[in-house]
């Protein structure tokens, strides 16, 4: 059974950082491509960055230069370094997971970004 676990979010200032994290259990970490997604109230969930298991990454353009997304293969865990924050990134961060032909998620960790 997969289970992901993020951590990290808060209530920050515009223009601050946070680091999400997410931990993996139940796969062979190193072999999947992990995911950050995030949906904000009375939105469509977005895919916000992607990472490979070599470390290829990807962003939505909304997010480049100001995110990074990272991973421990050893210690099973994403990351997303979220820097510059503005009211707009105020959402619900998910990191997910294709294995064996389902899409797991975790629950989530709250980013909202307030003056």
């Amino acid at each position: 059974q997969v289970h992901l676990v993020e951590t990290g979010g808060g209530l920050v200032q515009p223009g601050g950082s946070l680091r999400l994290s997410c931990v993996a259990s139940g796969l062979n970490f190193r072999l999947h491509v992990m995911h950050w997604h995030r949906q904000a109230p009375g939105k469509e969930r977005e895919l916000v960055a992607s990472i490979t298991g070599g470390g290829v990454t990807n962003y939505t353009d909304s997010v480049k230069g100001r995110f990074t997304i990272s991973r421990d293969n050893v210690w099973n865990r994403v990351y997303l370094q979220t820097n510059n924050l503005k009211p707009e990134d105020t959402a619900t961060y998910y990191c997910s997971t294709n294995y064996k032909g389902r899409v797991y998620w975790g629950r989530g960790t709250q980013v909202t970004v307030s003056s």
